[in-house]
């Protein structure tokens, strides 16, 4: 296995999280909510059913640094200059991050150094979800990928340094890759059958992405991947990058079919990293809500499967629901990160006696 020559700081092992997204439209009553059950790592909740600028892609196109997006009928595009689609995106950036700042400070955390994550896609999804004015995407241009990846690169690199100056805590940044999978492999579509999108070679992608976890400013990058059926393949590309942890679905994995998916994890594991799992579904399930116990057993069989003694869970496991909770409703939302919660604790209590 090849190894980063710098391995990253670390991403705090044995507590719950959420991946981002969160149902609503109300930023204060999210904060206070996330805060209050992710006390160990809260994050900079996302809530797209505000509309334009307030998804994945519309936070990213706030954080970038001159290059203005505008709003397309299939997506996102770049823009000659700043609108009003990139007011309404920073704006929404704005409140949220006033938001969190004021359940941090009622929580007793704002100051104190604990971590806080912060999400926003990666360079690749970047390029594969935004469009050229031409409305080509911006990963069909080489030198648009570059000029977006540094856009992004100095965006966050001030968005990391904002948040650890407003709160006094020391942020964790993670990288949305859904797309990754797609741009490896060719299969994102283009506008046309006649006008394909071009496979992004491994190298270029792990250059795109090793230079924007280098303007972190020193935070811990996690790297999440949520396209199903694909995330382990991604893992490879990841593994020589100071990337501090992945995220990954467990319902969708499949490891104990796969043995070479088996030892990318243990290969990931045994490099000191953290895997953030998602084990808690996004959607209400029907009939009564579960119990803790079912959820955590696929992590418990994993750790069993891989031949790491079970406090690989407290030291390098984060539990998460699944992404995703923006399209459940608040009350299933909620109810979801306390589930997540409880398995972290139960992980870093006895996880031998689970």
């Amino acid at each position: 296995m090849t190894l980063p020559e710098t391995l990253p700081g670390a991403v705090p092992g044995g507590a719950a999280t959420g991946v981002g997204s969160w149902p609503g439209t109300d930023e204060r009553e999210a904060a206070r909510t996330v805060v209050g059950e992710l006390g160990e790592l809260p994050h900079l909740v996302e809530l797209p059913g505000r509309g334009i600028g307030a998804d994945m892609v519309g936070r990213t196109a706030a954080l970038l640094v001159d290059l203005p997006v505008d709003r397309s009928v299939t997506g996102y595009r770049l823009a000659d200059r700043p609108g009003s689609v990139l007011r309404t995106a920073r704006a929404h950036l704005a409140r949220d991050l006033d938001a969190a700042e004021e359940a941090c400070e009622r929580a007793g955390v704002r100051g104190s150094g604990a971590p806080i994550k912060l999400q926003a896609c990666g360079p690749v999804t970047a390029a594969v979800e935004l469009e050229l004015r031409s409305g080509r995407r911006v990963l069909t241009d080489r030198g648009a990928v570059r000029d977006l990846s540094a856009s992004l690169a100095e965006g966050l690199r001030a968005h990391v340094r904002t948040v650890r100056r407003r709160f006094g805590m020391e942020p964790v940044l993670q990288l949305d890759e859904p797309r990754l999978p797609d741009a490896l492999a060719g299969a994102v579509p283009g506008p046309t059958r006649f006008d394909p999108v071009r496979v992004l070679p491994e190298q270029e992608a792990s250059g795109l992405l090793d230079g924007v976890i280098g303007a972190a400013g020193g935070a811990p990058v996690l790297v999440h991947c949520c396209a199903p059926g694909a995330p382990l393949e991604s893992l490879g590309l990841l593994r020589g990058l100071p990337v501090a942890g992945a995220a990954v679905p467990m319902t969708d994995a499949g490891f104990a079919e796969h043995p070479a998916a088996l030892d990318t994890l243990g290969e990931w594991l045994d490099s000191g990293r953290t895997l953030a799992l998602g084990l808690v579904p996004a959607r209400r399930p029907g009939g009564p809500p579960p119990d803790w116990h079912p959820l955590a057993l696929p992590a418990v069989r994993l750790a069993d499967m891989l031949g790491f003694p079970r406090r690989v869970l407290a030291e390098q496991v984060l539990v998460t629901p699944e992404c995703g909770l923006a399209g459940s409703d608040p009350e299933w939302a909620r109810t979801a990160l306390s589930l997540a919660g409880r398995i972290a604790a139960e992980f870093a209590g006895d996880p031998d006696a689970l």
